[in-house]
């Protein structure tokens, strides 16, 4: 059955999300790598990823629903962003908002009675609760470090070990 078209262009409005959520993430790992932070640059690298992959699911989803994705233009992301508590807690607010939007979504989708795409963004709403839980612990142990290098230093090395799991 053909997607209806109220949902349709919901589902290209979370493409752009997606895609700007990705963009700007890559434009806080560039910020970090010119702060000699390589960890928190690889970190918000892999949430470059995990916000592309999304997008492709999205884009995917409609091509199998019969649909027609637009993509949309992006804005140019900040390039200066503060502390790396200043850019975790823009990270977090970004996963809340993101979370808003596929909640959003789902409730139009039931209201709409498609139940594949219903179904479909059961995934995303399970993922979006890791998302920001993975930006919430990233926050509270910066909290925590304060300013102390050598803290900061410690954080940026383990968040350069998370892994795409």
């Amino acid at each position: 059955m053909k997607i209806k078209e109220n949902v349709e262009k919901a589902i290209n409005d979370q493409i752009r999300m997606e895609l700007a959520s990705a963009y700007t993430y890559l434009s806080m790992a560039a910020y970090f790598e010119t702060k000699a932070f390589s960890g928190f640059a690889s970190w918000m690298r892999l949430q470059c990823q995990e916000e592309e992959e999304h997008a492709m699911r999205f884009y995917n989803y409609l091509h199998d629903r019969d649909g027609r994705v637009e993509l949309q233009a992006l804005e140019k992301p900040a390039h200066e962003f503060g502390t790396p508590l200043e850019v975790f807690e823009q990270s977090l607010e970004s996963e809340r908002q993101v979370t808003a939007s596929i909640h959003a979504l789902y409730d139009l989708a039931v209201k709409e009675k498609d139940h594949a795409t219903v179904s479909m963004l059961k995934w995303f709403v399970d993922e979006q609760v890791e998302e920001e839980k993975s930006a919430l612990d990233m926050v509270d142990k910066l909290k925590l470090a304060g300013d102390h290098p050598g803290a900061l230093l410690i954080l940026d090395k383990e968040a350069g070990q998370r892994s795409s799991e």
